[in-house]
Order: C-alpha cells, then structure tokens, then sequence
C-alpha cells in the first residue's frame, strides 16, 4: 500500500508520518513547503495544499490510503479534494477530526470559531465512497508547549483555566490510531473519541512538568480581562481571544476547557495499552522545556 499523509509537518500528521515509517509503510508526505518542512528523508514528499486542489495534480497517483489533516482547514475545498483522491485511486480516508464533534446530522456539532468545519468534512468523506473512519481528538497535550518560553525564562505559567480539568491526549496515541485506522482492517465507519486517561487541570499539568525538568514551577490564575489583554498583545486575534474566553474560569463539577469532560476508552480499545498520561507525555516533551 501507498499511503499520503497530509499536514505532514503538523503535530499529528508529522506523528503519524514517523509511526507510519518506523512500521515500513511505503509514505507521501504532502506540505506546503517541503524545503522548510525538515520530513524524513525515507518519505516521498511533495509540495501541495489542501485549500487549492490545483496545487494537488498527481499527489495521489499510486495513492490507494490518504490520512487527510487538519480537516478543518479544508471545509471549503474538501469535495475537490476527495474528488481528485477517488479518482487517483484513493480507497480510504481517516479524518483528523475533533472531539467536539458530537452529531453527525447537517446542522449539527459544536459550531462555534471553527468547529463546524469539521462537521462538514467528516460529511463529505462519508459521501465520497471510500472506506472512512474519524478519528476525533480531544485537546492535544502538545498546546501546552506554548508555555515552553514562560517556563523556561520565568517559571511561572499565568492562565485563567487554573479551575478546568479536560480530558487531554498525548499525540503518539492520535497518530498510533490512525495509523491503525490506516494500514488495519476493521476500522470502516468508526469515529474513534481520543481522551487521555485522566482529567488534568492546569496547575496539575505545570506540577507534571515541572517533575519532567526537576524545577519548581509555578501556575499564577489571572482573571479573564487579564489574560485578554495579554493574548491581545502576544498579537492573538482578537476573535480567537473572545472565543477562547467564552469559557470562564469555574469548578471542574461545572465546566471543562473542551466542551466534554467525559473520558473514553479509545485509545485502549484500538491500540490494546491504556492511553499515556499527561506526566508521560512531560517527560517526552522535557527538552521543550529545559
């Protein structure tokens, strides 16, 4: 089989990438710029992007499995895209999806900043008649290494979440599903919901790493205004802003930072090991911090 990963250089496309590699799958790695990407050298990578399917002649040739991310990036392209794939040859499609999603009708899921989106691809990659599964990750550990620069000059992690446990998933486990997905049978029309094991709040996850490098780090809560007016001058959108502070800061009981504090099981279920901890997914991460 011939298998073409998209967001090559992206957190889990670049994961599933080196899974895919290590397991001696014959792998295209698809990326926008290819002298920048810095891709193993074992993969045939080519340039290409989703959002223009004219930049996508030829990639799928010889292409029979296509792991297709960010999905939300191609909502407006996706029928172009999988029309071409099909059309190559492409007989199935695992979707990197999101945990938010939660119905699968038109008109339904968790249609706030860009959610929806997923929803439509999920929808088109359904109809395109091939052989699909989604796999629906919830809040990636890896968005913690944006502390990496607060850690490694101050110490200190300033957020207004310090309340809000969710339910995070390490991005080994994302890509070892999909790569499962990919190269196994018996995937065919799942929609797989990734969690890790546990629900870990903020100031749990400093503490994490802070063992990972052996200082002692410290969480600081700031108010929503506060953070506001800090990511606003970091140069965050401000749309992006509002829609991250849409959940206010308030007891695990009440809210989570994801919309679905609810764990799954799996990750165990596909991969037959229980999913890694959050303190697991610190010690691999811990030159990020040092």
């Amino acid at each position: 089989m011939r298998i073409l990963v998209t967001g090559a250089s992206g957190t889990i496309g670049g994961e599933v990438l080196r899974q895919l590699l290590a397991a001696g799958h014959t792998v295209r790695a698809l990326t926008r710029d290819p002298d920048r990407a810095g891709l193993p050298e074992a993969a045939e990578v080519l340039r290409g992007d989703l959002t223009a399917p004219e930049t996508l002649t030829g990639v799928f040739k010889n292409v029979d499995r296509l792991f297709l991310a960010p999905a939300f990036a191609v909502s407006a392209t996706v029928n172009d895209v999988l029309a071409t794939a099909t059309t190559a040859g492409v007989r199935r499609v695992v979707t990197l999806s999101s945990g938010a999603v939660v119905e699968d009708e038109p008109g339904h899921g968790d249609a706030d900043y860009h959610h929806a989106d997923e929803v439509t691809v999920e929808q088109a990659v359904q109809a395109a008649g091939v052989e699909w599964t989604h796999v629906r990750a919830g809040e990636f550990m890896a968005n913690t290494l944006d502390w990496a620069p607060a850690i490694r000059t101050t110490g200190v992690v300033r957020s207004p979440f310090g309340k809000i446990a969710s339910g995070m998933v390490h991005e080994t486990d994302i890509a070892a599903v999909a790569v499962a997905a990919l190269t196994e049978d018996g995937h065919h029309g799942a929609k797989y919901v990734l969690t890790g094991p546990g629900l870990v709040t903020p100031p749990e996850q400093v503490a994490a790493i802070g063992a990972a490098i052996g200082r002692d780090l410290r969480f600081e809560a700031i108010s929503p205004d506060q953070a506001r007016a800090d990511w606003l001058a970091q140069g965050y959108d401000r749309t992006f802003v509002e829609w991250m502070l849409g959940h206010e800061d308030a007891p695990v009981s009440e809210l989570d930072l994801v919309g679905a504090a609810e764990l799954t099981n799996d990750v165990e279920r596909v991969l037959n090991r229980p999913a890694h901890t959050y303190a697991r997914w610190a010690a691999d991460h811990a030159d990020d911090f040092r």
